[in-house]
């Protein structure tokens, strides 16, 4: 007699498919928050490293010529030179071959240095915007990029409007670009633009200090700090003259607590969650919360108390 067999279905039915997609995007809907995480978590640890390598550069810098670099360079009637603090680290960070070429290639980091070759003019191919610098403005240091920061590396400077502090707007053409950065120095309290040559931090318009003159103690005081471009770039090329809020993107103010909503150009924040990352005057780094008390925050910024 013939019999028949009966044959198992190959493969799933509808339902067990259904079952078997449902577990994998629970998996993954657990899985990517973890994911996302770790990424940030390894970012914030490069971030942090860059942070240090700034703060042991700038030690070595005032080793080298007993003081510190000055927040930028900058002499009337046009504001130039403009090369800023982070530039002349760069001899103290791996990157002195940028120089090399550029108007600013023979220039030491130390006082008389950038500031102008015999005196505050300095040669006409050593100011930052005069064309033999283009490749040097246009360097990218990794060691003053925060990897979390996702806005393009080069950005486009434009000539300031009327007025130069907060509220005035670009008002003219397009001068050219320069490198990001996301580590400012720290002016102090006030607007940078209205008091530029006198902020009580440690970075301003041709500050000449030394860790002597932080009577705070150099535990107490902050140095150089983030400053993320949801708002606006920062660059460590310097205040280029002319150009649209040109200090503000190489010191910032401790006017609002890190990552405060709304803010301005001259802030700290981050795209860190929680704060941002400063390296004291003594070289240790901190995370400073964005839920500081702002009196804190601000007597952090200032080199002898709030004066």
């Amino acid at each position: 007699m013939l019999r028949l067999r009966s044959r198992s279905p190959n493969g799933f039915t509808l339902v067990e498919l259904l079952v078997v997609l449902a577990i994998v995007s629970i998996l993954a809907a657990l899985l990517l928050p973890a994911i996302q995480a770790a990424r940030e978590a390894a970012r914030r640890a490069q971030c942090t490293n860059n942070v240090r390598q700034i703060g042991l550069a700038l030690q070595t810098h005032h080793d080298t010529f007993q003081r510190l670099p000055p927040g930028w360079y900058a002499y009337p009637p046009n504001g130039e030179p403009g090369w800023g603090w982070a530039a002349m680290l760069l001899q103290f960070t791996e990157q002195q071959n940028l120089l090399a070429g550029s108007g600013a290639g023979s220039q030491p980091g130390g006082p008389g240095g950038w500031g102008g070759a015999g005196g505050p003019e300095g040669p006409p191919q050593f100011q930052i915007n005069h064309a033999s610098n283009k490749p040097l403005r246009e360097s990218l240091v990794p060691a003053f990029l925060c990897p979390s920061d996702p806005s393009e590396k080069l950005f486009t400077l434009y000539q300031a409007g009327p007025g130069s502090g907060p509220g005035a707007g670009p008002g003219g053409p397009a001068l050219f670009d320069v490198a990001r950065a996301n580590y400012v120095g720290v002016f102090g309290t006030g607007v940078v633009e209205t008091a530029a040559g006198s902020g009580n931090g440690c970075f301003f318009q041709n500050s000449s200090l030394r860790f002597a003159d932080v009577l705070d103690g150099l535990s107490n005081t902050l140095l150089v700090g983030e400053h993320g471009s949801r708002l606006d770039h920062s660059t460590w090329v310097g205040a280029v003259p002319g150009a649209h809020r040109n200090a503000a993107r190489v010191v910032s103010s401790a006017n609002r607590v890190p990552n405060h909503v709304p803010n301005d150009l001259a802030d700290f924040g981050s795209f860190h969650p929680g704060g941002a990352s400063f390296v004291l005057c003594d070289g240790s780094v901190r995370t400073i919360s964005d839920q500081i008390d702002l009196a804190v925050f601000q007597a952090l910024a200032t080199r002898a108390g709030e004066d």
